[in-house]
């Protein structure tokens, strides 16, 4: 949300337009980053690593991507996931790339995080105009009204 300012409140001020850049920046970034950890593989390669380690750190690289993809997902759809767990940040530190297709794809759907706060907000809209409504009298003596007074 940081990104959209209070333009996920009615969809204003390009909001669609920066939805979709955001969603592409990180779709291009998400594939750099797959080039990145392509270089390391064939790094490894090159230097003739064991394939055990080789094999090791391919597997660390996709559990660490799809843990950080789901439990990111998942931050968006309910509030409480643990989106911002802090025993999760090495996680999805390593898993950078779940990260931002994660992010890219909601992109897709809506702003991330848009759900929650859109839900907060609308509580708090209700609470604000429950609280500023004004009372029409007092209630114990609207059924003793007579005709004539």
């Amino acid at each position: 949300m940081r990104f959209y300012g209070t333009s996920w409140v009615d969809h204003s001020r390009g909001y669609t337009l920066r939805r979709f850049a955001l969603g592409f920046g990180t779709m291009m970034l998400a594939a750099l980053s797959a080039l990145a950890l392509r270089l390391g593989y064939e790094g490894l390669r090159i230097n003739e690593t064991a394939g055990w380690l080789t094999m090791l750190v391919v597997v660390a690289f996709a559990t660490c991507s799809a843990i950080a993809f789901t439990r990111t997902w998942a931050g968006w759809n309910r509030e409480g996931a643990g989106a911002d767990d802090p025993s999760f940040r090495s996680i999805k530190a390593v898993g950078f790339l779940g990260l931002l297709l994660a992010y890219a794809l909601r992109s897709g759907i809506e702003a991330p995080g848009e759900r929650i706060r859109r839900r907060e907000y609308e509580e708090e809209l209700a609470r604000w105009q429950q609280l500023t409504t004004r009372r029409s009298g007092n209630p114990a003596r609207r059924g003793r009204r007579r005709n004539g007074r």
